[in-house]
């Protein structure tokens, strides 16, 4: 049985606090074909109730989380006329290793960055 499973959470760096209620979908990525695995939405922690890709469920490949961005800064009060400069947030990353993987979204109106964390 698979041990592998992925986490996330979303951070809003330009308030200095979790994003909650950002919705997230989870793809595998096989070329061209997208296939959604997993949809979310973040908790008041900024992150999911339970990994996105769980125990038993993982397969190694190339996955792409999606991040709602828009619509969480039109909630927060962060947009600015459209169109947004960030609104849909796609990230399209690698496992190859049965082990934990933790891809997380630090989030400004702006700009954004990401890393494997723990």
């Amino acid at each position: 049985m698979a041990e592998g499973f992925l986490t996330t959470h979303v951070l809003d760096t330009a308030l200095g606090r979790p994003a909650a209620g950002v919705k997230i979908m989870l793809y595998k990525v096989s070329g061209n074909s997208h296939r959604k695995i997993a949809e979310t939405v973040t908790n008041a922690d900024g992150r999911t109730d339970a990994p996105i890709l769980p125990k038993g469920k993982f397969v190694p490949g190339v996955y792409e989380l999606v991040f709602c961005a828009g619509d969480y800064l039109r909630a927060t009060g962060q947009a600015l006329p459209d169109p947004l400069f960030l609104d849909e947030v796609p990230i399209r990353f690698g496992m190859a290793e049965d082990a934990h993987y933790h891809v997380p979204l630090l989030l400004s109106p702006f700009g954004y960055s990401t890393y494997r964390g723990s």
